[in-house]
């Protein structure tokens, strides 16, 4: 469907986010350009964006930036006058990458656990890094060798048992689905990173997520007897993970970028067989033969826990659980604080 927005004479424009057209990014006066002169062209773009401009608004086809339309949308007078479908050249996986990652690199900071995927963007990115740990725990340990042998600039957060219960009450209050123990744990964690960005005048945070669902990191692939239809049904779910997320992110001024998601890496990574993703007891691996071109073989190859557990806040919440007479029940521990959180 093509754009037939209305241009006036005195167009008052807006944007939120980064456009982008055939991997290169456009500047304000580009954006403004192409809306006078070939305003159909918005629909061919990429980027993580809000733009509004007279009658009309547009988001990003993934719907990185948050905004009141639905993602991939570009609404004018109220009503859908086209769909927003990026199309930019094709390329093998190692250049989506390095482009999608580019593309995202002039500004913000890097969520960094020390495992192959953020060290990838670490590495390619050259932004400051954050990592989140409990004191001792695996992800802090790991993410401060991985930044010493890439000499990367990492602050380390090191949350109390009082600030993951205050993180948790926080994020029940925004999440779509708060008393699920898998999404609240990984919510409170992320929240951590979002207010270190906010807090050192950051908006976007580079992050990894995606890559387990593309390339196949999740530990019970190992197992499964039908990995590609697995593979395609968590891709479909990661929606509701970036939902999730970017409500985290939104709590303190931020938002998650994902290079992993961009329209190029999501192309080549469904190119590739599922059967090369996990393959003799190696999971992503075709990610990881990119990451050992740009980043120590070490870290590249290592394993490592999901961030959750990695960083001790998974154990914390089941402590915290136990402590407020729930014994065993996250569930029921997650429901009452939202509860609370909610009035009701």
């Amino acid at each position: 469907m093509a754009t037939t927005c209305r241009i006036t004479d005195e167009l008052t424009m807006n944007l939120k986010g980064w456009i982008e057209r055939d991997g290169v990014r456009l500047s304000p006066a580009d954006v403004e350009r192409m809306l006078r002169e070939e305003p159909a062209a918005l629909a061919r773009c990429g980027g993580e964006f809000l733009l509004e401009w007279d009658d009309c608004i547009a988001r990003d086809t993934f719907g990185i930036m948050p905004g009141q339309i639905a993602p991939g949308t570009i609404c004018c007078g109220g009503r859908e006058a086209a769909r927003i479908a990026p199309d930019p050249p094709p390329c093998g996986l190692e250049e989506a990458i390095v482009t999608a990652v580019g593309l995202r690199s002039n500004e913000g900071a890097v969520a960094f656990s020390g495992g192959v995927d953020s060290a990838l963007i670490a590495g390619l990115a050259d932004l400051p890094c954050v990592a989140v740990g409990l004191r001792g725990s695996h992800d802090i340990a790991r993410a401060a060798a991985a930044a010493r042998m890439m000499g990367l600039d990492l602050a380390i957060v090191t949350p109390t048992e009082e600030e993951v219960a205050e993180a948790l009450r926080e994020v029940v209050r925004v999440i779509p689905d708060p008393t699920n123990p898998i999404d609240a744990s990984i919510a409170a964690t992320l929240s951590f990173v979002a207010a270190w960005a906010g807090e050192n005048g950051h908006t976007r945070i580079l992050a990894g997520q995606g890559a387990d669902e593309l390339f196949g990191g999740y530990a019970r692939y190992l197992s499964s007897p039908d990995l590609a239809a697995e593979l395609e049904r968590d891709v479909m779910d990661h929606g509701r993970q970036r939902a999730r997320d970017q409500a985290v992110a939104a709590l303190h001024g931020a938002y998650f970028s994902m290079p992993y998601i961009d329209t190029r890496v999501v192309r080549a990574a469904r190119a590739i067989p599922a059967g090369e993703k996990v393959r003799g007891g190696v999971r992503k691996h075709p990610l990881r033969t990119v990451a050992e071109r740009h980043i120590p073989a070490e870290i590249a190859r290592a394993e490592k826990k999901a961030m959750q557990y990695g960083s001790g806040i998974w154990r914390t919440m089941h402590q915290l659980t136990r402590q407020n007479g729930y014994k065993k029940s996250v569930q029921g521990y997650l429901t009452e604080i939202s509860r609370a959180e909610h009035g009701n």
